[in-house]
């Protein structure tokens, strides 16, 4: 007998929601952060005279990318080559780990120095290296938070931003050994910077993500506000770049704009403290080995659908996180995700597939008010991708239920209403009819509960009743 597929679904956005909008602290470390980058990011941008003409630039530049991707990515292979990389190409997650793990097996180390890890974190590194032995540190100090607390990730630029700092003295006092340690930020900065500065005067191998890759010139760039990026890639005899292979820019003019885009949209700095650039390798000086891993894992997938990808133009800023007001209440954990928020809402789906049901959950993470697509410094139409992957979802619902699906009160009831709304005097009689059976539920000039599934309304809102005249009714009688 044929055994079934026992794979069980991860949780929905929904059912993590609840637990977490539960969690009042965390609600109140959410909230107090992303206020706070919100307004200064307000500032930065507002000093910018022709900032939307920035993002209409910045939103044209990766839209060339992924019109022309294949020649930059060659462009780019050659470029690193030319300058004495290596470059590795990763169809997914397994094949990425397996040639980042026999690169670091052959340097014989135990330990090895990570920054801006966002997408190791999407192929699961971590885990990969600690199985053949090797121990990843993470050296970012929000990622070294999260994992000495061996918690995951709750934002893309501010990884522990659901901890405050009375929570993150107590964790430090414990794993780092500090009997006495106050909570100011620069005490708590200190304790990390003796902490890590041990382990990047030994290490032997460097892993780096990237925010850029020049295909002109096989440049990577790491920008950061802390100096952890700067030690991790030019310390260590050996670096390794894991990088998704839609960070293209395709010249080192480029950053002129992205430059200043990316600051300000996500630590509200005009620039950040450290910008590192570097171009294969310089004999006598930093990493005598460069290693260059091009990560698909989905990503031609993406590109492939016209309105997913502009998807892949994000520049990993996370201003939509700051400003969406799903995220400030539920954080990043609901999305069980490495990418959490509006962007992550569109871009896990993407690259998962929707076969998942917690995955398919996350387009519906969202109250499609349109915040996050106003401060994308690159112009993504975050609401377009997300009711277009709605639209995916329901279609393969539809696939998979046959007639079963067609019978789904959901369904049913918008079969109604497309029907009712393509024709007026159908409108309009549905109008009539529902100002009769308003009656019902109609109390004191408002309807405070209605029956079934029009009960979701309700449950957390009072709607006005239809009035005893309408708009084209008025309209008509003027002339009688």
């Amino acid at each position: 007998m044929k055994k079934k597929n026992s794979k069980k679904s991860s949780p929905t956005f929904q059912e993590s929601a609840k637990a977490y909008l539960e969690n009042t602290q965390l609600r109140r470390n959410i909230g107090h952060a992303t206020h706070t980058i919100r307004d200064k990011r307000k500032q930065a941008v507002d000093e910018m005279p022709d900032w939307e003409d920035l993002r209409e630039a910045g939103s044209n530049i990766k839209q060339r990318v992924m019109r022309h991707m294949d020649k930059y990515l060659l462009q780019l292979e050659e470029s690193v080559q030319q300058a004495g990389g290596v470059v590795h190409w990763a169809k997914d997650a397994k094949e990425a780990n397996r040639i980042i793990v026999d690169l670091v097996k052959e340097q014989q180390v135990e330990e090895v120095v990570k920054v801006k890890s966002i997408t190791t974190d999407e192929i699961k590194l971590n885990k990969a290296l600690a199985d053949e032995g090797v121990q990843a540190l993470e050296t970012d100090l929000a990622e070294l938070i999260v994992q000495l607390a061996e918690d995951e990730p709750s934002h893309i630029l501010v990884p522990a931003i659901h901890k405050n700092r009375a929570e993150i003295r107590e964790l430090f006092k414990k794993k780092l050994e500090k009997a006495e340690l106050s909570d100011r930020p620069e005490d708590l900065a200190e304790a990390a910077r003796l902490y890590l500065r041990k382990k990047f005067l030994s290490a032997k191998v460097g892993i780096s993500g990237g925010n850029f890759a020049v295909a002109e010139t096989g440049t990577i760039s790491v920008v950061e506000s802390e100096g952890n990026g700067r030690m991790c890639t030019t310390l260590p005899d050996t670096l390794i770049t894991v990088m998704g292979i839609e960070k293209l820019i395709p010249t080192w003019r480029d950053f002129e704009v992205f430059m200043q885009l990316l600051p300000r949209s996500a630590t509200a700095e005009r620039m950040n403290p450290y910008n590192s650039f570097w171009t294969g390798v310089t004999q006598g000086d930093g990493p005598q080995e460069f290693h260059l891993v091009l990560l698909d894992n989905g990503r031609t997938n993406v590109l492939a659908d016209e309105v997913g990808r502009q998807t892949l133009n994000c520049i990993r800023c996370s201003a939509c996180l700051n400003v969406c007001p799903v995220y400030e209440r539920t954080g990043g954990h609901a999305y069980n995700s490495v990418y959490p928020g509006p962007i992550g809402a569109i871009l896990t789906p993407q690259l998962k597939g929707l076969k998942d049901d917690g995955v398919a959950s996350l387009p519906y993470a969202s109250s499609l008010c349109g915040a996050c697509y106003e401060v994308c410094p690159v112009k993504i139409n975050i609401p377009e991708v997300l009711v277009h992957l709605r639209g995916k979802i329901v279609d393969e619902k539809k696939r998979k239920g046959g007639f079963k699906a067609k019978l789904d009160e959901e369904h049913i009831g918008m079969k109604l209403m497309a029907r009712t709304f393509k024709k007026r005097s159908r409108y309009e009689r549905a109008q009539r009819w529902a100002r009769v059976g308003q009656g019902l539920f109609e109390k004191n000039g408002t309807i405070s509960k209605l029956p079934g599934e029009l009960s979701g309304w309700t449950a957390m809102r009072d709607i006005k009743p239809i009035p005893d005249q309408t708009f084209r009714e008025w309209w008509r009688s003027r002339d009688e």
